[in-house]
C-alpha cells in the first residue's frame, strides 16, 4: 500500500513520462517547414528527366528532426541533372505528329519559289502552259518516219551538190546535234528542277522529249548520208564559228547546273532569268535560223527534200518551245517585277545582240559567196529582224529600224500542218508491241 508520499512520487514519475513523450511527439512529427540544403551533388547514373524541371529527394521526416536536434545529418539533398539531348529526342517522339496537307488552289501556284505541292496539276493556273503541251503531242514524229532515198542518192552523186552546199549541210547538221543536246541537259538538269508550276513542268517533260527527238533526226540523216560521224559531232569543238555559239550557251548554264543552286533570292532568280532568255531568245530564238533557213532553201529547190522534210519538223517544234519559254519569261517578270530592273533589261538586250552577233558570224562562215537564191547580207538582215522580234516578245525596244524579212516563206515553213505531206512520205512499217520479243 502506497504512503502518500509514494504517491506523490508515482504522480511525478508518470508526469515527466508524459512530458517526455510530447517532446518526443514534437521531434517525430516536426512543423510542416522544411529546409533544404543548397548544395548540390551529381548522382554517378543520370535520371532522363523528359520535361526540364528539378527533382529533389526530400528527406523523411525523421531525418529533418534529425537534423534540427544536432544529430549526424545524412547525405545531402540530390539534385538529378537534365539530360538535354534526350529531352529533344523524347520531345521529338513525343510531339511528332502526321502532316496536314492543303488543298491546292490557283493563287497559291507560281513559275518560280512556289511552295504548293508540286505533284498536284490541278487546278491550272496557265491554261497556255498545257495547250502547248497538248500541242506539243498532236504534232508528235519520229524521224524514221521520213524517207531519205532520194537525200542519199544526192549526196553520193559527185555532181549533185556544190561545194558550198555540202558545207551548209554538215555545220548545220553539226551544230544542231549538239545544240539541241545542250538545250536538254539544260532542261532536265536545271529548268526543270527551279521552275516550280506543275502545268509548265509538264510541258517542259514533253519539250526535253522533242529535243531527244530532234537529236535522233540529225543523227539519223548523218548515218543515212554516212558522214564522218567524228567530224559531225566534234564541230562544236573544232569549227571556230560553231564552237563559239556553243561556248557562250555553256556559260548561262554552269551557275543554275549546280545541284546546290536554288532560287529564292534576286540574285538567283535573275540567274535563272538570265538562262531563261538566253536559251530561249538566244540559242534557239536566233542561232537555230541561218542553219534552218538554208537547208529549208535548199529543200525549196528539190535538194535535200528528206533532210529539209526533219528540219520542218524541227523547226515546228522549236518555235512552239520559243514562245513556252517567252511566256514563261513574261510570267516570271509579272509575277518578280523587282527582277526586271533596267540593270536585268540592259543585260538581257546586251546578251539577244550579242548572240545575233555570233549568229551573223555564223551565216558570213556558211555563206562566204551566194548561194541558194541567199547570201550572207540578206542572212544578216532577215537575223536582225528575228532579234527584233525577240527583243519586243520580252519587252525590250528593238534595235535594227527598219529592217524587214527577206524570206517570207520561212513564216509559212513554220505554220507547217503535219497533214499536208506527212501521210505522203512516212514509213508505213511499224514495230508493235504484239512484235517485241521479252526474252
Amino acid at each position: 500500500m502506497l504512503s502518500w508520499d509514494d504517491y506523490n512520487e508515482e504522480e511525478s514519475r508518470k508526469t515527466q513520462a508524459l512530458q517526455a513523450t510530447q517532446e518526443l511527439t514534437k521531434i517525430v512529427a516536426p512543423e510542416p517547414t522544411v529546409i533544404v540544403q543548397e548544395s548540390i551533388v551529381e548522382t554517378p547514373a543520370p535520371v532522363i528527366v523528359v520535361e526540364e524541371t528539378i527533382e529533389l529527394s526530400l528527406p523523411e521526416p525523421a531525418t529533418v528532426a534529425a537534423e534540427r536536434s544536432g544529430l549526424q545529418t545524412p547525405a545531402t539533398v540530390q539534385v538529378q541533372p537534365v539530360q538535354r539531348e534526350n529531352v529533344q529526342q523524347t520531345e521529338a517522339k513525343t510531339t511528332s505528329a502526321p502532316q496536314s496537307y492543303e488543298r491546292v488552289t490557283v493563287d497559291q501556284k507560281a513559275m518560280i519559289n512556289c511552295r504548293a505541292d508540286l505533284n498536284q496539276l490541278v487546278p491550272f493556273k496557265y491554261e497556255w502552259a498545257w495547250q502547248k503541251y497538248l500541242d506539243g503531242c498532236a504534232n508528235h514524229w519520229m524521224p524514221q518516219e521520213v524517207n531519205m532515198t532520194a537525200d542519199i542518192a544526192l549526196w553520193k552523186s559527185d555532181d549533185g551538190l556544190s561545194d558550198d552546199e555540202r558545207t551548209i549541210v554538215k555545220r548545220s547538221l553539226g551544230f544542231f546535234s549538239t545544240a539541241d543536246s545542250l538545250v536538254a541537259n539544260n532542261l532536265v538538269l536545271a529548268i526543270y528542277r527551279l521552275i516550280t508550276n506543275p502545268e509548265c513542268r509538264q510541258y517542259l517533260l514533253r519539250q526535253a522529249f522533242e529535243e531527244a527527238i530532234h537529236t535522233h533526226a540529225y543523227q539519223y540523216c548523218i548515218e543515212s548520208l554516212g558522214m564522218d560521224e567524228g567530224e559531225i559531232f566534234n564541230m562544236y569543238h573544232e569549227i571556230p564559228s560553231v564552237a563559239a555559239k556553243a561556248s557562250w550557251a555553256l556559260k548561262y548554264t554552269k551557275e543554275i547546273n549546280d545541284p546546290t543552286f536554288d532560287t529564292g533570292t534576286i540574285e538567283a532568280d535573275k540567274a535563272l532569268l538570265k538562262n531563261l532568255i538566253a536559251y530561249y531568245c538566244v540559242l534557239e530564238g536566233i542561232f537555230f535560223y541561218c542553219g534552218f533557213t538554208q537547208i529549208l532553201s535548199m529543200g525549196r529547190r528539190n535538194k535535200m527534200t528528206g533532210t529539209s522534210e526533219q528540219f520542218q519538223y524541227i523547226l515546228r517544234d522549236e518555235s512552239m518551245h520559243v514562245n513556252f519559254g517567252i511566256d514563261v519569261i513574261n510570267q516570271i517578270k509579272m509575277e518578280n517585277p523587282f527582277l526586271w530592273d533596267t540593270e536585268m533589261q540592259t543585260l538581257a538586250r546586251d546578251m539577244i545582240l550579242e548572240g545575233l552577233n555570233l549568229e551573223i558570224g555564223y551565216a558570213r562562215d556558211t555563206m562566204p559567196r551566194g548561194v541558194l537564191g541567199m547570201n550572207a547580207n540578206m542572212m544578216e538582215e532577215y537575223l536582225q529582224f528575228i532579234a527584233n522580234r525577240r527583243l519586243a516578245q520580252i519587252g525590250l525596244a528593238e534595235q535594227h529600224v527598219g529592217v524587214r524579212n527577206p524570206f517570207p516563206w520561212m513564216s509559212e515553213i513554220m505554220d507547217l500542218k503535219k497533214e499536208k505531206n506527212f501521210f505522203e512520205t512516212r514509213v508505213t512499217e511499224y514495230q508493235t508491241g504484239g512484235a517485241l520479243t521479252w526474252d
